[in-house]
């Protein structure tokens, strides 16, 4: 057998492994609902800035980066803007890839991958500190509701510049606002690409873990995930993902567009 065809091979008999392993999906729920006590996706950065992601879903979005090649990634949900950062190196070295392989010199000051970022209230000190970084050229912003009807028309007029596109859904988590984002973002994404709706992890934790927030279980991104579904064909879950990441925040949050 061919060696890269036996390790993947391997790789899936591991996957298939952990999904019958019921005791260790009890411990990863465990893990997952004690270090939400702790702020535990708070601690992490990308290039400088707070990127509030669980490692192993940005290593997740780098597989599918790679595997989609988009040219523009669309994220609602800003904060600190470590997200933007890390999206937009990853496009980066999708360029450089490319360049490498057809023998051209690559302007990191003109790129031709993007990454758009919304969110209703873009901190001054945080649009400063995306502003001043070197992945900055590859970074354009909108504030406004991401469910806004002008908001969603900007954002329409840029895609239609690009041809492969993949979306990350990361602001308010209620299933009224959740449901009207994928609504609006979803027809963007490419076919074989990727809509991922992050904290579906919220319909799978304590209600009191979200007791100060205007979400939590049955009014989710997971409730508004599947309520999209029902009335969809074009996408799928890809749950393949969860079941190897185990710790994850998107649990049902990793949509393929059917090709």
């Amino acid at each position: 057998m061919d060696p890269h065809k036996a390790f993947r091979t391997e790789m899936e008999r591991n996957i298939d492994g952990l999904v019958a392993d019921t005791d260790l999906l009890a411990l990863s729920r465990t893990w997952l609902r004690e270090s939400a006590h702790h702020k535990y996706c708070y601690n992490f950065s990308w290039f400088g800035r707070p990127a509030i992601q669980f490692p192993n879903d940005a290593w997740a979005l780098q597989e599918l980066v790679w595997k989609v090649r988009p040219d523009l990634i669309i994220e609602t949900g800003i904060a600190h803007g470590g997200s933007l950062i890390y999206s937009a190196s990853l496009l980066a070295l999708l360029d450089l890839c490319d360049a490498t392989e057809r023998g051209e010199t690559l302007d990191p000051r003109q790129p031709s991958r993007k990454v758009l970022g919304i969110d209703i209230d873009i901190r001054a000190h945080n649009r400063q500190a995306i502003k001043a970084h070197p992945m900055a050229a590859r970074i354009e912003m909108i504030e406004g509701s991401s469910i806004a009807e002008e908001t969603v028309a900007a954002v329409r007029q840029i895609a239609s510049g690009y041809k492969r596109i993949l979306v990350c859904l990361d602001s308010h988590h209620t299933h009224d606002h959740v449901l009207a984002e994928l609504e609006a973002y979803a027809p963007l994404v490419s076919p074989g690409s990727y809509c991922i709706v992050f904290d579906t992890l919220v319909e799978d934790m304590p209600a009191a873990l979200s007791a100060n927030r205007p979400w939590g279980p049955g009014n989710s991104p997971k409730s508004a995930v599947h309520a999209f579904l029902k009335s969809r064909s074009d996408f799928v879950i890809d749950k393949r993902i969860d079941r190897k990441l185990q710790i994850t925040v998107a649990p049902d949050g990793f949509l393929r567009r059917v090709e």
